[in-house]
């Protein structure tokens, strides 16, 4: 039987190759959070994916993290598409955020059409990104508006409650949005392991 020897050893003598990780090519969606972008595989948001942001209340600074992607997509004559916003958006905070107001659209409908709404919005390809809040989705649902956004190469993002964390999802980047201290904890992320630690934002 051969003789047990160290890995330190091995590499120190040049016996044995350590490989370097190949080079992070710069994200294409960059999430404007530069810690953010850090810690996901991709170097920011999934591309053609939906992404859920679990809440423990509305207001807590979604909004404020998705400002920077929503700014540059609206810029570059993207439609942003909002789908039955539990709040009315205040236009002038939107404008202050570098948000084009001529290229952001809301949808209004009633619950029960919502996750219809948001479907065809993701899969029509005229959109760059589509926010909803759907108030019950199930594996089922997710999964055709995570479908969807592939079709329609477009970035959805889903605002729900944090208890649903507790339930699996096809959506491709998961992120908890804590209030005390204000932190992301990145819950899954396609693409690689989650990070360890949470993000202060």
């Amino acid at each position: 039987m051969g003789a047990v020897v160290a890995l330190d050893s091995l590499l120190e003598s040049r016996r044995v190759w350590r490989g370097q990780p190949a080079p992070r090519a710069p994200s294409r969606q960059p999430t404007g959070h530069p810690l953010l972008d850090d810690a996901l595989p991709d170097g920011g948001w999934p591309e053609h994916a939906l992404t859920e942001l679990l809440l423990p209340a509305d207001g807590i600074g979604e909004l404020r993290l998705l400002w920077p992607t929503l700014a540059r997509l609206s810029q570059a004559d993207g439609m942003v598409a909002l789908v039955d916003p539990p709040y009315l958006p205040f236009a002038q905070g939107w404008a202050r955020a570098g948000i084009d107001l001529k290229r952001l659209q809301v949808v209004r409908t009633d619950p029960r059409n919502a996750l219809w709404a948001t479907e065809q919005c993701l899969r029509s390809a005229a959109c760059s990104a589509v926010l909803c809040w759907p108030r019950s989705a199930d594996d089922r649902t997710l999964r055709r508006l995570q479908v969807a956004a592939e079709t329609g190469q477009c970035l959805g993002f889903a605002m729900r409650p944090l208890k649903a964390a507790a339930n699996p999802s096809p959506a491709a980047l998961r992120i908890a949005i804590d209030a005390q201290p204000a932190q992301l904890r990145v819950l899954k992320c396609r693409g690689g392991n989650p990070p360890t630690r949470a993000i202060p934002f």
